[in-house]
């Protein structure tokens, strides 16, 4: 019996480390906004010891977190160990900005933080916690890297550092014990027999396949199909696509929640309707600006999807496929823009084409070296950006009796994909994250507007209000015209709420 303990990766976790490149990187990343209350110091700072105290205290309920990847030889596949050498001080970092920090200094700090990869040779989780807000706020600053965790293992795990109550003790931290890791000689036999056992599980794995019912094996050939498709045949060139550089710029808006669901109920649709109509008709605005005429782009998002069962809620990993869609950008009506995207989802809806990527996932778990690239190709598709939407907790949330105030998204951007948009939805808010390449995207404030005033436009062509309930809500709508700190979202995406949050995700 072996005395050492590993866990392979899935293909479609490895796919995130494959799919890495110097100026890509596949961390998942979020900044949350707390008001100080309990947390601020006698001296006006924030009490950072004790949120590294909860911090190692969470730790025995997320194992992943105290472990790092090791390299099957020859294989080339990656796996799961307990790092013997694990440091808690390398992973959480303390720093402020000089005050008052606003949030445009934040942004900032959010974007170099971003941009910067996780160390291979460690956890690959880092916390950031921010002094120096003004307003009597902190922040914190999360990376997780997709490989770990996708957006709606995120959203699950996130209670374990975050409360519903202000009033939350620190339990008793509970000691570390490493389990032993195999050598490099041990893995390797251990993947021979691996090997071995391969074709009676892909025998196995393909009559699962064909006793699926005739309908549900038509689809799965049907997604395949669709997404052969999509590949075959590139999305147009525009501003927001073309290689990468190593930096990124970091932005936010907010959009009251109950806003965008007046507009679903007044046009009949999703949320998820609304914010890709949303998305569309600011990206149609923003080739306009950049002197490019939208009626001949052919745009495509992919908006990721989960395959998660409910037993799977809790686990790590990714269990995520994507949704392809052409935005419509020839259409210049609000109205009419949520009718095209609307038929579009329902007929993804009713083809499966999530099936898609999750078949060739599964193949991939056994001919990796085939297919692991097709996989990442067709996880993202030959698109131009990612639209990504977690659905969050409608109430209030506390870090140790610190209430979150908003948290912003961020997706990775794939190769060649200029900007992604997150989402994620709390409290009454939608908070939208948007990551863009530095040098591709110098304006990318003005995409940023541009999605808060094509849901003023939508709105009014949907009959909808916008005037704030109470004055306190007031100051949020000028924010949201001139651009400036909003909050929430529905997303998907790959996202994290204090220790993590993550990823591609769920529709609506």
């Amino acid at each position: 019996m072996a005395k050492y303990t590993y866990e392979r990766l899935s293909a479609q976790d490895a796919s995130f480390l494959f799919a890495e490149r110097p100026s890509s990187h596949m961390h998942v990343a979020a900044t949350s906004i707390f008001r100080a209350g309990p947390m601020r110091t006698p001296d006006g700072g924030i009490d950072y010891d004790r949120f590294r105290r909860a911090t190692e205290a969470a730790l025995h309920l997320i194992p992943r977190y105290r472990q790092r990847l090791k390299w099957i030889p020859l294989e080339n596949h990656p796996v799961w160990v307990d790092d013997r050498e694990f440091n808690l001080d390398f992973h959480i970092r303390h720093t402020a900005l000089p005050r008052p920090g606003d949030d445009r200094a934040l942004k900032r700090l959010s974007a170099r933080i971003m941009s910067q990869p996780l160390d291979r040779s460690r956890p690959l989780w880092e916390m950031w916690l921010v002094e120096g807000l003004d307003g009597d706020r902190f922040a914190t600053i999360s990376k997780t890297h997709h490989c770990m965790i996708d957006g709606m293992a995120g959203a699950d795990l996130a209670q374990i550092l975050l409360s519903i109550t202000p009033e939350q003790e620190i339990p008793e931290i509970v000691p570390y014990i490493p389990r032993p890791a195999p050598s490099s000689l041990e893995l390797l036999q251990d993947s021979w027999r691996h090997r071995l056992s391969l074709p009676v599980r892909l025998v196995r794995e393909v009559s699962e396949l064909l006793w699926e019912r005739d309908g549900e094996m038509r689809a799965r050939l049907r997604a395949l199909g669709d997404l052969v498709g999509w590949v075959v045949r590139p999305a147009s060139e525009t501003p927001m696509n073309g290689r990468l550089g190593p930096h990124r710029r970091f932005d936010w808006v907010e959009i009251e929640l109950a806003h965008v669901k007046a507009v679903r109920r007044a046009l009949d649709c999703s949320v998820n309707d609304v914010v890709l109509a949303t998305v569309t008709a600011a990206v149609r605005d923003f080739l306009v600006r950049r002197r490019v005429a939208p009626d001949r782009v052919d745009f495509r998002v992919s908006a990721p999807v989960s395959v998660r069962s409910d037993h799977e809620r809790s686990s790590m990993g990714n269990r995520v496929s994507s949704w392809i869609i052409q935005l419509p950008l020839d259409e210049a009506e609000p109205r009419k823009q949520v009718e095209r995207i609307r038929a579009a989802t329902k007929d993804l809806k009713q083809s499966n084409q999530a099936l898609g990527v999750d078949t060739i996932m599964k193949m991939a778990e056994f001919t990796p070296s085939m297919l692991m690239s097709l996989g990442v190709r067709a996880a993202s598709g030959p698109i131009n950006m990612i639209v990504t939407n977690v659905p969050g907790p409608q109430f209030p949330l506390y870090l140790l009796g610190a209430e979150l105030q908003s948290l912003y998204p961020m997706v990775p951007l794939l190769d060649g994909t200029g900007v992604g948009i997150a989402l994620f939805s709390y409290n009454g808010k939608l908070c939208w994250g948007f990551n863009g390449d530095f040098e591709m995207m110098p304006d990318m404030k003005a995409l940023v507007r541009a999605t808060a005033d094509a849901f003023e436009r939508l709105a009014r062509a949907a009959g909808v209000s916008l005037d704030p309930p109470q004055p306190a809500a007031a100051k949020q709508v000028v924010d949201l015209r001139t651009g400036g700190p909003e909050r929430e979202l529905p997303g998907t995406s790959i996202s994290q709420v204090a220790a993590e949050r993550g990823s591609p995700g769920q529709r609506r």
